[in-house]
């Protein structure tokens, strides 16, 4: 190494996306952080990259995986999990609560997260607390360990130690969470539709996908929003709404917000690349809750990202082990889409094809997610003084996904076949790089983000 170098790295002429402009530059990154960024930069470098022709987007923050560690890294694992991530042009994670054994509900389970993930992390991590019955006074010591925030289920979740938080549940831990600061993220899809409709469906031998798609209406959807909005009016709780699948959920929110209810929503790849009509063509692997939706409120979700109403998109990677994508029953199959890997590749395609600006895009998958959740400002994307955390993306070919390229544990992506328009060639970490041209190069480094004090 030299070290009369004035950079460790250079990239030089990258098509370079920052908050507000994209704009062919040179990137100089020092100690981790991005230290200048000039046209034609002077200087020297222990290492340079030539991105000609090539795109630099900020790394993808992903606010919502579930990589089931510990406990059930059997169904991923955030050692699997983060490498595939990263092959995604991901830098920072933020892991749910309820997928681990135990679940993230108190201190002892989150610190035993904490050390599988500075243990087998290759990227950034954050985690979600959970809400539950019962666990009202392990949301402050939550709180301090560094939640990102606490994660409900207004349904059941398909995990017994994870159980719906009613009415009442949900009160008291919003009212609690607003004294701390820390917003609440709800899965909202009414309790009782969602139940009435399958127990008529499964009653009458219906169990097909179709069956499934018709027990988990708009409807339920959106009265579960309904409630989760008037809690929130109700406690002052900043709240976020995860992946919405409907413009209709959409709109709702945007008026509550409007009106003063401190509310935000996501939506995730699946909703905005994949319809009802796939999800019946390809099965238990496209299967998620809510379900896929018909093409029109497709549309509707694109037209309501292109006017800002949505704040973040997440991947919602969900997976689990090949038996339980298996069960005759529709009804009984694991419900979780597992495409972590190609989130920003995905959404370049659909949404250059579409007008969506590059910016656009990259806000919601970076600089938005940020700013929605109070991070630290050395995350907020490709500028002077912040993390050198960075995607080096081709967007001159046609690229397909083929299962060999899979670095999740399973690899069982809906996606698997699909010909993209856009290709993650490196990632890179604070200034290291994580993955280059098809492999993970990095070691374990990740480190635990919190909360913005």
């Amino acid at each position: 190494m030299n070290s009369s170098a004035q950079f460790d790295l250079i990239i030089r002429h990258a098509e370079v996306v920052t908050p507000d402009q994209v704009r062919k530059m040179d990137v100089g990154i020092k100690d981790e952080t991005i230290a200048a960024l000039e046209s034609n930069l002077s200087g020297s470098a222990n290492e340079e990259i030539d991105a000609s022709g090539l795109h630099l987007f900020p790394g993808v923050i992903d606010s919502h995986v579930h990589f089931n560690d510990p406990g059930r890294s059997d169904w991923e694992g955030i050692e699997t999990g983060s490498r595939a991530f990263a092959a995604g042009g991901g830098t920072l994670f933020f892991d749910m609560p309820l997928n681990a054994s135990p679940p993230t509900i108190d201190v002892d389970a989150f610190d035993r997260k904490l050390a599988e993930a500075v243990r087998k992390s290759v990227t950034d991590f954050a985690f979600w607390g959970g809400i539950v019955p019962g666990n009202f006074e392990q949301l402050k010591p939550l709180a301090k360990r560094g939640v990102i925030g606490f994660k409900a289920f207004m349904c059941d979740s398909g995990i017994e130690d994870f159980p719906r938080a009613d009415d009442e549940t949900l009160r008291e831990a919003m009212q609690r969470a607003a004294d701390l600061d820390r917003l609440v993220a709800v899965h909202a899809e009414s309790h009782e539709t969602t139940q009435r409709f399958t127990a008529d469906l499964v009653n009458q031998g219906r169990t097909s996908v179709r069956d499934f798609l018709a027990s988990r209406p708009i409807a339920a959807e959106l009265a579960a929003i309904r409630r989760a909005l008037d809690l929130a009016q109700e406690t002052g709780c900043r709240l976020h709404v995860v992946h919405v699948s409907s413009g209709a959920g959409v709109a709702l929110i945007t008026e509550a917000a409007r009106a003063g209810v401190r509310v935000t929503c996501e939506t995730c790849p699946h909703y905005l690349i994949l319809t009802e009509e796939d999800m019946a063509r390809l099965g238990a692997v496209a299967k998620c809750a809510p379900p896929l939706r018909t093409r029109l409120e497709q549309d509707r979700l694109w037209d309501s990202l292109g006017r800002g109403e949505v704040a973040t998109i997440g991947s919602d990677h969900s997976p689990c082990t090949p038996a339980m994508k298996a069960a005759p029953n529709f009804f009984k199959v694991w419900g979780g889409i597992s495409g972590v890997q190609h989130t920003l590749p995905l959404l370049l395609t659909e949404g250059v094809s579409r007008g969506t600006s590059l910016l656009a895009l990259a806000r919601h998958v970076s600089i938005n997610v940020v700013k929605t959740f109070n991070l630290p400002a050395t995350k907020r994307g490709i500028a002077v003084g912040t993390d050198a955390d960075l995607a080096i993306v081709d967007l001159t070919g046609t690229f397909p996904i083929d299962r060999d390229q899979l670095l999740d544990r399973h690899r069982q992506s809906p996606y698997v076949g699909r010909k993209l328009t856009a290709k993650v060639v490196q990632t890179i970490l604070r200034g290291r790089t994580l993955f280059k041209n098809g492999r993970v190069v990095g070691q374990p480094a990740g480190k635990l983000v919190k909360p913005a004090a």
